[in-house]
Formats: C-alpha cells, sequence, structure tokens
C-alpha cells in the first residue's frame, strides 16, 4: 500500500469515527431545538437555537423552574418548550393573577406579565409535570386540554443554552 492510500485510509477512519460520535452525542447527550413561537417570552424568542441536555433526566427528573422541551402528544412530531412549574402530588391553581403551588404563590421573576384568568385547582399526576410557558397569557401549556400534564416519557430534554444568534449567546436559567 502506497503513502497516499494510507494517508487517505486514515482519514476516513478518522472521517468515520466523528459522523458516530457526533450520532451518538446528539442521539443521547445533545440536541438542538429552534423556538416556534413567542409563547416563552421573555426567557426565549423566536427563532431561537437552544442546546437541550438529553442526559439530564436520564440520570433525575425535571425540577421546578426547569425549560423543558417536549414532545406534543397530538402531533408527536412536533415538540414544545415550556417551565416546569409543578411536579408530582403538588396541587396547581391560578387566581388573582398568581399562581399557587399547594397554596403559596410562586415567585416568577422571570415573567413579563401577570398570569390572568382562572384554573384549578389540579394536583400533578404521578410521572407527570405541569408546564407553564412565560408568556402566560399566550401560550398553550397544560391549562390546555391539548397538552395537559406532560408524562416524564415525552421530556426531551432540559433547554440549557441559547446559542443563536450568537448575540443573544446565554444560558437559560430558573
Amino acid at each position: 500500500m502506497q503513502r497516499w492510500e494510507k494517508e487517505l485510509l486514515e482519514w476516513g477512519k478518522a472521517l468515520l469515527f466523528a459522523i458516530l460520535l457526533a450520532v451518538l452525542i446528539r442521539t443521547f447527550v445533545v440536541d438542538i431545538y429552534i423556538v416556534d413561537g413567542n409563547s416563552m417570552l421573555p426567557t426565549l424568542h423566536d427563532q431561537e437555537r437552544v442546546i437541550v441536555n438529553k442526559l439530564v433526566y436520564r440520570l433525575g427528573t425535571p425540577e421546578p423552574g426547569d425549560v423543558v422541551v417536549f414532545s406534543y402528544a397530538r402531533e408527536p412530531w412536533r415538540d414544545f418548550v415550556k417551565r416546569v412549574i409543578a411536579l408530582p402530588g403538588d396541587q396547581v391553581e391560578i387566581k388573582n393573577n398568581r399562581v399557587l403551588i399547594n397554596g403559596v404563590a410562586l415567585e416568577e421573576p422571570y415573567l413579563g406579565a401577570s398570569t390572568l384568568g382562572r384554573y384549578g385547582p389540579v394536583v400533578v399526576e404521578p410521572g407527570t409535570v405541569f408546564v407553564l410557558g412565560d408568556n402566560r397569557n399566550f401560550s398553550m401549556d397544560s391549562r390546555d386540554d391539548s397538552v395537559g400534564l406532560v408524562p416524564y416519557s415525552a421530556i426531551r430534554g432540559k433547554a440549557s443554552l441559547v446559542f443563536w444568534p450568537f448575540k443573544a449567546l446565554r444560558m437559560i436559567g430558573h
């Protein structure tokens, strides 16, 4: 085998390894999600790209305040991004422009406006979470029968980082 053939073979192996590694990482560790709409304003903006940590919920469960990406049950090819508000066993109620968890008003510094309307009380079922958009008054979330409580199995991962547009680069916090 000539030297250039060996070099080409090595490059081919390296390329194949890189592709395999990328597929494994995208399948099990992280994914990219494009925000579609304004339901998470002011936290996330339409068309921003976020990195979704898929590994975090293989090792644990969602926490209140986590921003999660999940599969919409009525259209499984469609994903939503919302904030986890309540966990299994929690009672959720919305009244007087406040979200109440187990009777205690939730502190939500990430909101741009008060939560209008009335909802509940509802107790979150085992193996599910209650999610709301940060732009509550324009969000299809757990209050909507078509979304409802989100099963752990539908959650794709935790939105961790906005990376595009580059000028908007930031971590997504509680």
